[in-house]
């Protein structure tokens, strides 16, 4: 059974991107270009195109063409002590900010009120935020924080990262369980993180306890994976 065209000309495109033909940020050749190179039609062209695109290899700019997608993929080291992101990025040269999406007090899903011990009744916080790695969309943010808490530092919540604030208040955190987990974008993340209707995404869910083992945030980041990574080191 023979290789279908479209998959021919994303593969050659695919390597020429990878041994450095084309450069991050460059764009491909245009779609009457690569019609004229391969001999085929508009749309296997677009469907070869595609094909990067879900790949995470190139992004299409409508009006102006489609570009190399930078590969850089940023490294979050998940150890002991605790060294939140901002810091662990910062020690790797690379500058964490974030758009506050929303931030407002709700009734948690019954899930979030089993991690936090709450009843039925209790109010939290809500905050989305988009995480950003040197200006480069990397992630959703979604946490729900203890109402007083969210009450009493929503003003720095809303401008600066949640661990290092509430920190910096004397609230420290003691440890975090946190799973690891594989999703699908759905059509309002897909649009947040600048990625293709189900691509695969990572998840890292968490709750976060001070002292004596007082849960106080539960939330999740959504990342992108071909822009983000979790690393662990164990010792016996």
């Amino acid at each position: 059974m023979s290789t279908p065209l479209h998959i021919t000309i994303s593969e050659q495109l695919r390597h020429q991107i990878e041994v450095g033909d084309y450069q991050p940020g460059e764009k491909l050749p245009s779609e009457h270009q690569l019609m004229d190179a391969f001999s085929v039609s508009r749309i296997t062209v677009r469907q070869a195109i595609a094909n990067l695109v879900n790949q995470g290899l190139a992004n299409a700019q409508r009006g102006r063409g489609v570009f190399v997608t930078p590969q850089q993929k940023v490294d979050y080291s998940l150890s002991s002590p605790l060294v939140f992101l901002a810091e662990d990025l910062a020690h790797k040269g690379i500058t964490l900010t974030f758009k506050n999406l929303s931030f407002r007090k709700v009734l948690p899903p019954k899930a979030v009120q089993r991690s936090l011990q709450l009843d039925s009744k209790a109010s939290v916080y809500f905050q989305k935020k988009l995480l950003l790695m040197d200006g480069a969309t990397g992630a959703i943010d979604m946490s729900y924080i203890l109402l007083e808490l969210g009450q009493k530092y929503a003003s720095q919540l809303k401008h600066q990262m949640t661990f290092p604030t509430l920190e910096a208040n004397g609230v420290v955190i003691n440890h975090i369980d946190a799973v690891i987990e594989c999703t699908h974008a759905d059509y309002e993340m897909a649009g947040q993180l600048e990625v293709p209707l189900g691509q695969p995404l990572i998840v890292y869910r968490y709750t976060a306890y001070i002292e004596p083992d007082q849960p106080i945030l539960q939330g999740q980041t959504i990342s992108r994976a071909d822009r983000f990574c979790y690393s662990l080191s164990t010792k016996r």
